[in-house]
């Protein structure tokens, strides 16, 4: 087989239909009826719109907040430090070059999943506890920046 041999399979394609392109086709109004806001070019309604009845997004209450001074940060678990050597300090830094995190966004955090099984010295700007307690029982040290 070659490429210039390869076709889909039948049925998998489908002709465009020429409308307006005279009596053969679907000609003259081209499948839109006769007058009205659909049959005009540019026509129809907006997402969303129901006729002039209230629309659903309206209807519906208003919920929850959102809070413009989140942080977000970037999160690191312990199974993906165990791929540094012994004694090696972890930076935001490191973990970027080394793509264990893609972005620092507000800063890093490091969680407790997983197993540690090197010592290391990690700085970070925030731990959970977990994580802050199998660092230091793997005989490293934890540092907040």
């Amino acid at each position: 087989m070659k490429l210039h041999e390869l076709k889909p399979n039948s049925g998998a394609t489908h002709y465009k239909k020429r409308v307006g392109r005279g009596s053969g086709s679907a000609g003259k109004t081209s499948g839109r009826g006769q007058k009205g806001q659909n049959s005009r070019s540019g026509g129809g309604v907006r997402l969303g719109f129901e006729g002039g009845q209230t629309p659903l997004f309206k209807r519906l209450p208003k919920k929850g907040f959102t809070n413009p001074f989140r942080k977000e940060f970037a999160v690191v678990n312990l199974s993906d430090l165990n791929k540094y050597e012994a004694d090696t300090e972890i930076t935001p830094e490191v973990l970027l070059k080394d793509r264990v995190i893609r972005k620092q966004l507000s800063g890093v955090k490091i969680l407790g999943r997983g197993k540690l099984e090197v010592k290391l010295t990690v700085k970070a700007h925030k731990f959970s506890a977990s994580a802050k307690e199998a660092i230091e029982s793997a005989g490293g040290t934890v540092e907040v920046i």
